[in-house]
This record gives structure tokens, C-alpha cells and sequence, in this order.
């Protein structure tokens, strides 16, 4: 006799062969779950899948997460939204890392209910009588597997053996209860764990205010120190900040001292550029001595937290001639064959004073620890927020160890990454643990250039790990659509980058005080003060700081400015006006902008109905929160005029009538 032959099938992902259930394209997931997605705490995030099956058979999907390290699971059902896709909803209840997966079964009993409907139609009084048996032996089985389904299902055993035992197995009080206690049999999950981080809120939503702190002198004084920086605090406040961004306050080396306006030949007074750190007094761990002393530091933060403001430091790993590092490890720079060290270069800017770390160099390990310890230091002291100046330049395999050493003892730190480069590096940074990323809104003037910006931010895979925090201006850049100086010009830029971003920081005085005088055909600053100290009249109030305060106001009060990604463009007849549409829960945002600062423009608006739970033809409030002046709109189509020299921009919230 021929002995029959044995096939063996591969199991595909060690499943077995009666799941029939596929499950794809999760989201959110970075990278294939190489890295984490990013929110904050407290946010309510949603998980979504295409699952579907073979055939024409009911499909169940289930949400199942924890908090990374938790005992036990839970799980939520997943909502069909349509085209195989599903959707759930949990909420980051706490700070920390959360894992997430979805499984996915052929939902029988739903499946049997759906084609009993069909067959009422045929009325085959004897079909739907063998149907009633099987759904019978389905209830049966819930009461089996769920004790607290046990009695309810009895009764549904019961209403099945009735006179109208059809109508009740058609019924939707039974297909709740079929969703309500799944038989789940042959399940799929999907091949990966996946993971998402939630910062605390600071990291999604800020408004940062950076000046220097020399700059910061009262009249009659040189060079300002942390005690004249305390005078400004109250001023800061009051414009509605919550975030105090010091650039480097430590000790400026002499050798190749850069002077006024970068130039190679300073003055024996002149105080250098706070990014050459290093000196005979001290490195990255000390303070230059003109601004104070630690303890006075110490005393600014704390009079900064007694106003609910948060102190940034800028992290710049780079060093001056000077830096006792160089002397101490000679092996952690490149030294070229004339017993010089390279010094820094971005051709055709040259940074004679500052000599750049050798990531490659052979005690990088040692080096890596060094660094770690500067953030350690100064979170020791009370720092929990830091601008990293140029990451981009330093190895990126390194921030990814550094942050996330830093954020296993000190989950509460914040990194903001200063990184204007190319797309995919800035990307990465994101994705290696940078909470916050500079951005190119600095050079996004034109209405279609906002939009896509915005849509690539906001509607791309860098939704999930790229926090985008906007500037209008910075202690380097001084774009050239502000070097006019025009004042409506300043408000716009400045109302853009607190709207459209929920995080966003300007560089002061000089953006609030209209500073524009440049050096002729570039975007920076004409007498930087990162090549001198500045005297400002620090007691001039204006138009654009009052607009500041109230923008900063209404971001505050209006939880649908706390977030990015809910951005959504509204259509409008002109293209020298742009509309967006902010909503988080109940609180609906709409923001108006006349991108023309030089002339009256008007426009009809095209509000996304939907988005706003309101219908064609109904009527609805948009209420000004600046001018506090109301319009009554009906539908989605409105006017709306914007005169720049009043106003460029309309904040409406919308309310009901």
C-alpha cells in the first residue's frame, strides 16, 4: 500500500492557519515602531487599523494597552469608520511610555445576525427556524464564557423561543449585546508592540521668550546681570509668556574674540559671543562672573517660578580656544598638522572662535559622559528646559544615547532642537528624542507656502514625533519681511506663528520693540547683540506687545491652541488671506489673516461645517477675542474684511447663538 505523503505548511508569523483576520497600516507608528510616537499627558490619542478578512464574514477589532511596566492589559473595542478602517480612543492618563497593539477575529455571531436580517427578506419560515438554533447556540456560549454576561444572555435564549423570536434576532438591542460580549475564536495580532511617549504639557504647548541676559542692564549700568534679568520678569508675564530662554551664560573666551557685528579685530572691551564658552574661569559648569553668581542664578529661577515661568538654558556643545577642555582632553578636537585645532565653519560663515568636539575621536565614550554631566549639573540646579544649539552638527547616535539617559532620571527635562537644515535631519533629531524643533516658518511668508507647510507638518507621518515651535525672528535671523520695520508687518508674523503652532517663541526685545536694521542683503541683525551688549528702553510699551498679551491670553484660555495637529485650512476667495480652523472638544477656534500688511483685504470664508457641528443655513456666533466684537454667520460661506493698520487678523471663537 502507498504510504500517503505529509505536507508541512509554514505557519506565517507563527500563527495559525485559521486566522483569517489581517491587520495593517496601525497608526500611530514611527518608523515601523522603531521609535515612539509623541504626546502629552492627559491627551486622548487614537489608534487606527485597517482590518478585514477573506469573504463576506463580520470583522471585530480590539485595542489592547498599558503603561509600559504595568501587570495588566486593557482593552477597548475598535469602531468600523468605514473601508476596512478601524478606530479607538484611550487616554494618557500619566507621564511616561505607553504600548499599544490591536487584534483582530472573525466576529461569528455578528455575522450570523447580519445574514439573518438579509434572509427575513426570502421569509423561508424554515431557514430562519435552523437560524434561530444557531444563533440559540451562540447565546449559549456567551453565557458560558462571561459570568456577568450569564443572565442577560438568558434572557435573550428565552426571547429567541418566542413568538417573535425573529423580530427580537434581528433586533438592535441584540447586536449591542453580541458587541458587548464578543465569542472570539481564531484572533490575529498584529506583529509588533508598539509605543507611544506622553511629556508632560509644557512640551506640546509653550510660548518662549528669549533675551540676553548682559542686555538686560539699567541705565547708568555697563552689563546687565540675573539680578537686573529679575526686573524684567514682571514684564515678560505681563506679555503673557511662560518660557524665559537664556542663550549661554557662561565664561567667553579671548582668543580669536569675535567684535562688533562678527568682526575678527575686537576691542579690548568688547565682551565676545556667549557661544565661544570657555575661559580661564570656567567652562560649560560655570557662569560668567559679569552676570552674577550661581546663587543669583539660583534666586532668578526661583523668582521666575514664583511668576509660573520656567527658565531654558541653551546647550551649545562647542568651545573657545580657551576651554579648559582643550587643554585637559587634547584627544576629543581635530588638531591639523600646524598645532592648531580646526576651528568651526559653515562656509562662508567662519566661527574663528570656536573649536567644535570630534565625535569620531577615540575617548568618545568618555567624552559622551562629559557632556551627559553638563545637563546633569544644571538640572541639579533647577533647569528643566533646554535649547541645544546646531544638534545637527553633533552625532546624532549621540543625542539619541544622551536623551535618553537624561530622560530615564529626569522624564520632567525638555530638549528644543535649533536645527535649521535639511528636512531628514531635522526629522531625526525629532525622532531621537528632541521634544521641540525649530522649523522653516521663519521663511514661509506667502499664503501657499503657509498651507503646505502647515499640511506637511500636520497631515504627514511627521504629525507623530516632529513638534514644529515657530519663530518669527531669532537672536540670529532677522528675516527679510520684517526689515522694513512696519509694524502691522510684526503683529502678522508674530499672530501666525502663536496660531498656527502650539508652541512658539520670539527673540526680544528686539521682535516686540520693532528691531530690524540689518546688515545690508542678509538676514541678520545690524549690531548683534551676540557680538555686544545693548541698551533697550525695557519700560516702552507698544501695539504689538499689547496684541502679544492678548494672543497669549486667548492660547491660554482656548484649549484648541494647545495642540498642532488638529490644524485644519479653510478655503477663502483671496489669496492674499489665509483661514484656519483649530478644534479640540467644545472649544472651536477659527483665525483670519490678512497676509497683505500694506492693504485693506476682504474675502468670503468657507467654514468646514462638519467640523463645527452646524448645518447649511444655520446661524452661529464668531465671536473676536481681541476686539471682543460678535458676528452673526449662517452657514459656511461669510465675508470678512481685515484692514492690517487696525488689525491684520481675526481670532473668532465660534458660539452658539
Amino acid at each position: 500500500m502507498k504510504k500517503k505523503s505529509s505536507v508541512v505548511i509554514a505557519k506565517p508569523f507563527d500563527k495559525i492557519g485559521q486566522s483569517r483576520v489581517i491587520i495593517e497600516n496601525v497608526s500611530p507608528q514611527v518608523e515601523g515602531g522603531l521609535y515612539p510616537a509623541k504626546r502629552v499627558v492627559d491627551e486622548w490619542v487614537g489608534i487606527e487599523a485597517d482590518v478585514f478578512t477573506d469573504g463576506h464574514d463580520e470583522v471585530s477589532a480590539v485595542l489592547v494597552y498599558r503603561a509600559a511596566g504595568a501587570r495588566k492589559w486593557s482593552e477597548v473595542s475598535m469602531k468600523h469608520i468605514g473601508n476596512d478602517r478601524f478606530q479607538a480612543f484611550f487616554q494618557l492618563d500619566k507621564q511616561g511610555y505607553y504600548e499599544f497593539t490591536i487584534r483582530g477575529f472573525i466576529n461569528h455571531v455578528s455575522t450570523w445576525q447580519h445574514a439573518f436580517r438579509k434572509r427575513m427578506q426570502d421569509n423561508d419560515q424554515r431557514e430562519l427556524l435552523v437560524q434561530l438554533q444557531i444563533g440559540l447556540d451562540y447565546l449559549q456560549r456567551i453565557a458560558t464564557k462571561y459570568a456577568k454576561a450569564k443572565t442577560l444572555a438568558k434572557k435573550w435564549i428565552t426571547a429567541l423561543q418566542g413568538e417573535d423570536a425573529i423580530q427580537q434576532a434581528a433586533s438592535a438591542e441584540l447586536e449591542q449585546f453580541i458587541q458587548q460580549f464578543p465569542l472570539e475564536e481564531f484572533a490575529t495580532s498584529f506583529e509588533k508592540t508598539l509605543q507611544i511617549v506622553a511629556h508632560r504639557k509644557r512640551a506640546g504647548f509653550s510660548a518662549w521668550y528669549s533675551f540676553f541676559p548682559r542686555s538686560a542692564a539699567q541705565p547708568g549700568s555697563d552689563h546687565g546681570t540675573f539680578k537686573d534679568c529679575e526686573l524684567l520678569l514682571p514684564r515678560v508675564k505681563e506679555m503673557g509668556f511662560d518660557i524665559v530662554y537664556f542663550p549661554p551664560i557662561h565664561p567667553i573666551g579671548e582668543a580669536f574674540r569675535k567684535g562688533k557685528n562678527n568682526s575678527l579685530n575686537a576691542g579690548p572691551d568688547e565682551p565676545g559671543c556667549p557661544y565661544a564658552t570657555g575661559s580661564k574661569d570656567g567652562g560649560h559648569k560655570d557662569i560668567l562672573s559679569e552676570l552674577g553668581t550661581l546663587a543669583d542664578f539660583k534666586r532668578f529661577i526661583k523668582k521666575a517660578g514664583e511668576l509660573d515661568l520656567e527658565v531654558a538654558m541653551d546647550f551649545a556643545i562647542q568651545c573657545s580656544p580657551d576651554h579648559p577642555y582643550v587643554k585637559k582632553y587634547p584627544q576629543w578636537f581635530k588638531w591639523r598638522p600646524d598645532g592648531t585645532v580646526q576651528y568651526a565653519e559653515n562656509p562662508p560663515k567662519k566661527y574663528q572662535d570656536v573649536l567644535p568636539l570630534d565625535f569620531e575621536n577615540e575617548d568618545w565614550e568618555n567624552m559622551w559622559v562629559e557632556l551627559k554631566s553638563i545637563l546633569e549639573y544644571w538640572i541639579g540646579i533647577g533647569i528643566k528646559i533646554f535649547r541645544v544649539d546646531n544638534p545637527h552638527t553633533k552625532s546624532f547616535v549621540f543625542w539619541q544615547w544622551c536623551l535618553s539617559e537624561i530622560e530615564k532620571e529626569h522624564p520632567d527635562v525638555i530638549f528644543l532642537s535649533e536645527a535649521f537644515t535639511r528636512p531628514r535631519i531635522m526629522e531625526n533629531l525629532a525622532k531621537k528624542g528632541f521634544h521641540q524643533s525649530y522649523t522653516y516658518y521663519t521663511w514661509r511668508n506667502s499664503k501657499s507656502e503657509l498651507i503646505q507647510y502647515m499640511q506637511d507638518l500636520t497631515q504627514s507621518p511627521m504629525r507623530e514625533y516632529f513638534r514644529p515651535n515657530f519663530w518669527p525672528n531669532t537672536h540670529d535671523i532677522n528675516p527679510y519681511i520684517t526689515q522694513s520695520g512696519h509694524e502691522p508687518q510684526f503683529i502678522l508674523r508674530y499672530f501666525l506663528a502663536a496660531t498656527l503652532s502650539s508652541n512658539y517663541g520670539i527673540f526680544g526685545p528686539s521682535y516686540e520693540l520693532l528691531e530690524h536694521a540689518a546688515i545690508p542683503g542678509k538676514e541678520e541683525y545690524l549690531d548683534s547683540e551676540k557680538y555686544e551688549v545693548r541698551h533697550w528702553d525695557w519700560n516702552h510699551r507698544n501695539k504689538l506687545m499689547h496684541v502679544i498679551a492678548m494672543v497669549n491670553k486667548q492660547r491660554n484660555a482656548n484649549t484648541a491652541f494647545h495642540f498642532t495637529n488638529n490644524y485644519q485650512n479653510c478655503f477663502i476667495e483671496n489669496d492674499q488671506m489665509m483661514a484656519w480652523l483649530k478644534v479640540y472638544g467644545d472649544n472651536k477656534i477659527l483665525c483670519v489673516a490678512n497676509l497683505d500688511a500694506y492693504n485693506k483685504q476682504s474675502a468670503s470664508v468657507h467654514v468646514p461645517l462638519d467640523a463645527i457641528g452646524k448645518y447649511e443655513g444655520q446661524a452661529y456666533v464668531v465671536h473676536d477675542l481681541i476686539t471682543d466684537e460678535k458676528y452673526t454667520w449662517y452657514g459656511s460661506k461669510n465675508y470678512v474684511e481685515l484692514d492690517p493698520y487696525r488689525l491684520p487678523f481675526h481670532l473668532f471663537r465660534i458660539e452658539d447663538i
